[in-house]
């Protein structure tokens, strides 16, 4: 990284624009940045740190902490330009903060966010390049070609005051994430990572084959049962990952089986002979069952005998009922036909009745031939009625016709009356349309002129709306701002009165720091006769920082209510100019008029189209309407003749129907009425005929009834009627008689039976005994055989799950092979291993080669500042409990003995650390990953220093242009005015600092001039 040119304006105590041109005190490769205390040297280093990163370094970034000047003009922006050559790419960035600005329309001020551009120099086209304007992206651009955080570029590059030693002084641990970001050893801390995490992954694995390996175990326990072999051999006690849990496992398996085995010979034992009880038992009870089944039969057959002989009478009677029943079966079809005929007589009666029920009186007792000659007779006078059918048709017909042609004629006279209104009215209709569309064409003119008013009109009411809000928010922010500023005040005087007394008690602050044989920092004398006490209520440093810290927190605050009440101040002033005097409710009165006016305009305007498609459809009604009336006047005229011929063709229809009719309403409703009339007497001549015809029949039935009850044997036909049974009774009856006698066959046979019959003569039989004890040997054997199923399950599941075990050991051999090999290196590369003697780790072990390195580079420099005799070595020794590898070491040539750098005096620690941060550039430059430092700045620190040991020092930071390489000492040490001419002098003055280049020869001599004239 090298530096070209910066350019800062309004930046720290720098009020105007202020230039740095880096290659013209590149030249010289050792320059001086002096000035008086506070001029600014370090806000030029701040000024590349925020170009570079977008922040100052270390405490000066702190919150509340501005990098604008506050001797810039209101106007003036803070900006940091920068232009480096880094990675091969020339750059140019610029930054600006987040800043106050005044506003470009009114009074006050207002925020400006923070802006950053990037661009690149293309030496093809000899032009600049922009890049990027994203904070983002421009960040991870120059972080990814710098290589470094913004800490680590302040400590390795710009090195700040008093921070020289730091690295020197810093344990392996900070010393390792410097170095680490350096020279990327990210890939040997990724490459301990893999390892940790294989080591994770190979014991997970392990541990869940073993753990699989006890599940087994627990599982075989619980098949084994809890036995006495059980307690004398219990589990295993190991964990999963301990080495001889696989051995242990198959140990206590194989006992486990062989005790499963033993218990299962015992079991066959044990069913042998529970078998054999079983079938003795189950033989005795089968014959107790059998004699018992034989008792009860005979009992049975005993019981029915005598039910049977109960029953006698009852089958004698169901017998006569059956002979009887089939007698009367011989009479049973002219039972049914006697039935059938006086159904029918009754039916035909009825209808006969309700015939004549609809005759005329004089008709009740007519026979059937005197009602069918008067049926003839209507039928025939129906006959005649057709052609009167076809006159009455016809005059229908013209009532339709005449009934059209009056529908039409109202419609044309409708129709002439309706234009004749219309027409009449026409000239008015076309001039009030014509209006219609010159009103539209005013009310557009007029709501173009009445939309210009109307926005300013808004406007102003929000703005007064907006200025009626912050009156009230002025108040606050002014009593805010009031509270604020006495607390300011109060907190500043309470910190200068506690730092008034804590100087009036400083001596005997000062005396509580004194050692017995050390000089005292006031008279430097080594004795202390009478120290000074503290007095009551003496002011400590810590009441005084706390104070001072409490003022500045007041302060802030106060800050932030002037800068919030100066902000209401601009904003109500900037809606006061836009709403005047006029109050919220004039305005919105004089807005919602516009608006009305505005839309009411509007509307009018929008119906101008309308308005000319309206006359145009005026204008064809018009044509329209001429052309119906002259057709419709038309149509009346030859509509007269027409009705005139109808009226007098149904005036000679109407004579002869009215003869026909009768005094019916019509021909049809006449014909109607002798249709029914003759339908009734058809119907009432056919009942009669039918109530004759029934009778007769009834009566032939009952002589033949008569004559089959007599054959049959029966006195009457009714006794005949008793005696009739279905076929479905009959065959129950028949059921009943054959079941009787199957019963009685049955019970005969049964009691006949030589078994049953010597079972009856028989003592009762034991059933219950024998039972008991058959179902007792059926449970024994029962018991038994479980034991035995039991015995071999378990046996069963003991081979299968060894053989599973034995399986899970196998496969789980390569995986504990597996997890040693990757534990062991693993631990040797975290340093947690015991052949890991210094416990180093592997990245450790990369930045010690590394440090190793810095520590020769550096030493080339430290002995020629040091006069030959310091040495730097790099140290692996452990410290303490701490890991070895990153430790630092001095030999002192003097006394051959190796020491550590704390023990380094002041001036002495001042260019070790200076040589060491030389050497680590030289090193991080020449590594092919390392960002090329070609700039550096060393910042104080040269006080320290004796005039020969300034000389080497000078010498040594000299020699560095020999690589091409610039360094900047920041120091006001005056001596080092006169030791190097090249310098860069910061001059403070009551309007702003500024800064001069002085002391440049030759090509870029620049003996004395102000920034902004380039060499």
């Amino acid at each position: 990284m090298r530096l070209h040119r910066m350019r800062v304006t309004a930046f720290g105590p720098f009020a105007g624009g202020q230039e740095v041109d880096f290659d013209a005190l590149s030249t010289a490769g050792l320059f001086l940045l002096h000035g008086p205390t506070g001029a600014g040297k370090t806000s030029v280093l701040d000024a590349v740190c925020f170009a570079l990163y977008g922040a100052v370094p270390g405490a000066r970034q702190s919150p509340g902490t501005p990098l604008r000047s506050d001797h810039a003009a209101p106007d003036v922006f803070t900006e940091v330009l920068l232009e480096l050559t880094v990675g091969g790419r020339r750059l140019e960035v610029t930054r600006r903060p987040q800043q106050d600005r005044p506003k470009k329309r009114g009074s006050g001020f207002t925020t400006e966010k923070a802006q950053t551009w990037l661009r690149e120099y293309d030496p093809a086209e000899g032009a600049w390049r922009a890049l990027s304007r994203s904070h983002q992206e421009i960040g991870e651009e120059l972080g990814q070609l710098l290589g470094m955080s913004r800490e680590q570029f302040c400590q390795v590059v710009l090195l700040p005051q008093g921070e020289f030693a730091k690295f020197l002084r810093s344990d392996a641990e900070a010393r390792g994430k410097l170095l680490g970001r350096l020279f990327d050893t990210r890939r040997f801390a990724a490459v301990e990572d893999r390892l940790a995490e294989l080591r994770r992954t190979a014991e997970r694995q392990v541990k869940e084959g073993d753990e699989r390996l006890l599940a087994l175990a627990q599982r075989m326990a619980q098949a084994a049962g809890d036995g006495a072999e059980a307690r004398a051999w219990p589990l295993p006690d190991a964990r999963p990952g301990d080495p001889g849990l696989a051995s242990a496992v198959l140990q206590w398996a194989a006992v486990a089986r062989s005790a499963a085995h033993e218990r299962l010979d015992i079991a066959s034992a044990a069913v042998a002979a529970a078998e054999s009880r079983q079938a003795s038992a189950r033989r005795l009870a089968e014959e107790a069952r059998q004699l018992a089944e034989l008792q009860a039969r005979y009992a049975e057959a005993r019981a029915g005998a005598e039910e049977l002989a109960a029953g006698q009478p009852e089958q004698e009677e169901l017998k006569a009922r059956l002979e009887t029943a089939r007698k009367a079966e011989r009479v049973a079809p002219a039972l049914e036909w006697r039935e059938q005929a006086q159904r029918a007589h009754r039916t035909a009666t009825a209808e006969r009745d309700r015939s004549r029920e609809r005759l005329h009186p004089d008709l009740a007792d007519a026979g059937a031939d005197q009602l069918a000659a008067l049926e003839r007779r209507m039928r025939q006078d129906l006959g005649a009625l057709d052609s009167a059918r076809r006159a009455e048709r016809r005059s229908t017909e013209i009532d339709e016709e005449r009934s059209r042609l009056d529908r039409q004629s109202r419609a044309d006279e409708d129709v002439l009356t309706d234009t004749a209104a219309w027409l009449a009215g026409w000239e008015t209709a076309r001039l009030g349309h014509q209006t219609r569309i010159d009103d539209a064409h005013e009310a557009a003119t007029r709501a173009e002129h009445l939309a210009g008013q109307l926005d300013p009109a808004r406007r102003r009411l929000a703005a007064a709306r907006e200025r009626d809000a912050l009156e009230a928010r002025l108040s606050e922010a002014g009593r805010r701002h009031e509270d604020a500023r006495a607390a300011a005040n109060a907190a500043h005087e309470r910190w200068l009165t506690l730092r008034e007394e804590r100087l009036r008690g400083i001596a005997a602050e000062l005396a509580a720091r004194l050692q017995d044989g050390e000089p005292c920092t006031v008279c430097g004398s080594a004795e202390h006769p009478a120290p000074a006490r503290p007095g009551t209520g003496q002011v400590d440093r810590a009441t005084e920082d706390a104070a001072q810290q409490a003022h500045r927190r007041a302060e802030s605050l106060r800050a932030e209510a002037e800068a919030a009440l100066s902000s209401v101040r601009e904003e109500i002033a900037g809606a006061r100019a836009e709403a005047g005097t006029a109050s919220v409710a004039e305005l919105a009165d004089a807005a919602t008029e516009l608006e009305n006016e505005h839309r009411a305009a509007r509307d009018a305007a929008g119906g101008l189209h309308e308005a000319r498609l309206a006359l145009a459809s005026a204008e064809r009604e018009y044509e329209q309407r001429l052309a119906a009336q002259r057709a419709a006047q038309q149509k009346i005229a030859a509509r007269t003749a027409s009705r005139e011929a109808l009226d007098r063709e149904q005036a000679a229809l109407e004579s002869e129907l009215s003869e026909v009719r009768a005094g019916a309403a019509s021909v049809a409703e006449q014909a109607g009425l002798l249709e029914h009339r003759a339908a009734i007497l058809a119907e009432a001549a056919e009942a009669v005929r039918a109530v004759e015809d029934s009778a007769a029949r009834l009566k032939e039935a009952d002589g033949r009834l008569s004559e089959a009850a007599f054959r049959a044997g029966f006195d009457t036909p009714a006794a005949a009627s008793a005696a009739q049974v279905d076929e479905r009774g009959q065959r129950d009856i028949q059921h009943r008689l054959d079941a009787w006698q199957q019963r009685k066959a049955t019970i005969g046979a049964r009691l006949a039976e030589p078994e049953t019959a010597a079972a009856g003569r028989a003592a009762p039989a034991r059933t219950e005994e024998t039972a008991h004890a058959s179902a007792a040997a059926e449970r024994a054997l029962r018991d038994a055989a479980s034991a035995l199923a039991a015995a071999r399950a378990r046996c069963t599941e003991l081979r299968a799950l060894s053989v599973r075990a034995a399986e899970e050991t196998r496969a789980l051999g390569p995986l504990r092979e597996e997890y040693e090999r990757v534990a062991s290196l693993a631990g040797l590369t975290a340093g947690t291993s015991a052949d890991n003697e210094r416990k180093m780790r592997l990245e450790s072990y990369v930045l010690a080669a590394r440090l190793e390195q810095v520590a020769a580079a550096a030493t080339a420099r430290l002995q020629r500042m040091s006069g030959g005799r310091y040495t730097l070595v790099h140290s692996d020794v452990r410290g303490g409990r701490g890991r070895s590898g990153l430790g630092l070491h001095v030999v002192d040539a003097w006394t051959g003995r190796e020491r550590d750098t704390a023990t380094l005096s002041g001036g002495e620690t001042f260019f070790a650390s200076l040589a060491l941060a030389l050497g680590l550039a030289d090193v991080v430059t020449d590594e092919a990953g390392g960002a090329r430092l070609d700039t550096l700045f060393i910042d104080e620190g040269f006080g320290s220093l004796d005039d020969q040991t300034l000389d080497e020092v000078l010498d040594v930071l000299d020699s560095l242009r020999e690589r091409d390489r610039s360094v900047g000492i920041v120091s006001h040490v005056g001596d080092l005015r006169r030791r190097i001419p090249a310098q860069l002098e910061v001059v403070k003055d009551r309007a702003g600092s500024s800064v001069r280049l002085r002391g440049i020869d030759g090509a870029g001599s620049m003996a004395d001039r102000a920034p902004g004239q380039r060499g």
